[in-house]
């Protein structure tokens, strides 16, 4: 199993425990490069025995994966190799998510910043997610650029805590602090931030280190939900949004205020709020 040769992940395993660690600076966008990357790690350890979970984190305290690459289109040669991978009625941004959920591994995130539009989908995707309760956030902030989730967030959210809360998630385009997320569901539980790395370090060991054929049991006999044309549902509404003049002025104009750049990044979402609300 080789672990090296990626540009934005660090991966190590010990003891049945796959550490990832997402590292894009400045501030973890998810960009095709990663999005091809994760795909491509997934691929890898897929039929590894050796490997029992596997724990995603983040290179950066502030940010889990800020959201998808506002200039992932530029990549379009990556787009369309993760496009010819997909499964039928599955878009590339939704792949991702896909694969996560379908891994025969434990996949487990650690939250300790904020996550938010595909980010936010990443973590929902997740077998289990465990969250600082000082400094972690959940947002998807879709709404905010004149379209809806297109990377499976309508679906798991759904799932995970119930149609009027992820209508309200959806429509808001707040940021949910880490116990109420733990409340709602959104997440497992929300762990003081002193503790959080030991926690999930507890909760991986104890799962690799489960008889063989438990966790594959598990997985069979609680199989992730099939969500088939609620997938497709989901990428014709988002794409029915993406090519309308709001939405491009608005991510034009996020472009052009410096949304890339780090201070940016962490003025996204009241920058969105305000383009958004007052047509800046």
């Amino acid at each position: 199993m080789a672990l090296d040769g990626y540009s934005t992940l660090q991966a190590t395993s010990e003891n049945g425990v796959l550490r990832v660690v997402l590292d894009n600076p400045p501030v973890n966008v998810l960009g095709a490069v990663m999005m091809r990357e994760v795909r491509d790690l997934l691929a890898a350890v897929r039929a590894d025995s050796s490997v029992k979970v596997i724990v995603f984190e983040s290179a950066n305290p502030e940010f889990f994966l800020a959201h998808v690459d506002i200039q992932i289109a530029d990549r379009m040669d990556i787009l369309e190799d993760l496009a010819a991978s997909a499964p039928e009625g599955v878009n590339v941004f939704q792949l991702i998510g896909e694969l996560i959920r379908r891994q025969p591994q434990v996949t487990i995130v650690k939250l300790a910043g904020k996550a938010r539009g595909g980010g936010a989908e990443f973590v929902a995707a997740a077998d289990l997610a465990y969250a600082a309760e000082e400094t972690a956030g959940l947002g998807q902030v879709e709404a905010l650029m004149g379209i809806t989730p297109g990377g499976g967030g309508t679906q798991y959210l759904r799932e995970r805590v119930g149609r009027n809360r992820a209508l309200e998630i959806v429509l808001t385009g707040e940021l949910v602090d880490a116990r109420t997320a733990a409340s709602i569901g959104w997440i497992n539980h929300a762990i003081p931030a002193a503790h959080l790395d030991a926690y999930v370090s507890d909760v991986a060991s104890k799962i690799a280190a489960l008889p063989d054929g438990v966790i594959a049991a598990a997985k069979k006999a609680l199989p992730p939900t099939e969500y088939g044309q609620g997938l497709i549902v989901e990428n014709d509404a988002w794409a029915g949004l993406v090519g309308l003049p709001t939405a491009q002025r608005i991510m034009g104009t996020a472009l052009t205020s410096g949304a890339q750049t780090p201070d940016g990044e962490r003025d996204l979402e009241p920058l969105l709020r305000t383009i958004a609300t007052q047509g800046a």
